[in-house]
């Protein structure tokens, strides 16, 4: 079982055009809120992640908003955050979202919200965490991606327990469930430090 206590989302700094998307970002907040979970994430106050970020502060949420110093500069950084955490580049936040998350969910983004997604998933595939990463299907706007990840499996890219190890639906209460549920896996045995 995991302990859930702070999620890290992945999520657009855009809109999009799907008001679907605008209001899984709402409910997400709405049960994070309800479950006394901490936001953490990207700390824009633009987009689905602004959207989430503002849902869970005004119902008195905590947010904790990761940000590297150049984008601070751009003027799209959340200031009413709980926390806000700066750091000097890309690879350090997202070294830092790892750090103090305990679990991880991918709602629909562009290319960095994959960027993000994937990168965690090869971190817990090769051991470097033992974290839950879930995915929310909005509307189906990761179908063609799952499709993807079945002919990786296919094709033998990628082996069905590193398949199975990203959780996928549709609700935000049963992507938590599963989330809760997760047991870290096996890591390999060609994947263990050697003792020195």
């Amino acid at each position: 079982m995991s302990t859930l206590n702070k999620i890290c989302v992945f999520c657009g700094s855009s809109d999009g055009n799907d008001g679907q998307i605008t209001q899984a970002a709402i409910t997400l907040g709405d049960v994070f809120v309800a479950r006394d979970i901490t936001l953490v994430y990207g700390a824009a106050k633009i987009g689905v992640m602004g959207t989430i970020a503002k849902t869970m502060l005004d119902n008195k949420g905590n947010v904790i908003g990761i940000i590297p110093q150049f984008l601070k500069k751009k003027e799209v950084v959340h200031l009413g955050l709980t926390e806000l955490i700066t750091t000097k580049n890309m690879h350090e936040r997202k070294l830092k979202m790892q750090e103090v998350s305990d679990g991880f969910i991918a709602l629909p983004g562009g290319f960095g919200t994959l960027e993000e997604l994937f990168e965690i998933i090869t971190w817990l595939q090769l051991g470097l965490h033992a974290k839950p990463i879930g995915l929310l299907n909005v509307n189906g706007f990761y179908d063609d991606l799952l499709q993807m990840l079945e002919t990786m499996v296919k094709k033998g890219f990628v082996s069905m327990e590193n398949y199975e190890l990203l959780l996928v639906d549709t609700s935000v209460e049963k992507l938590l469930d599963k989330m809760e549920s997760f047991k870290t896996p096996q890591i390999p045995k060609w994947l263990k430090p050697e003792r020195t």
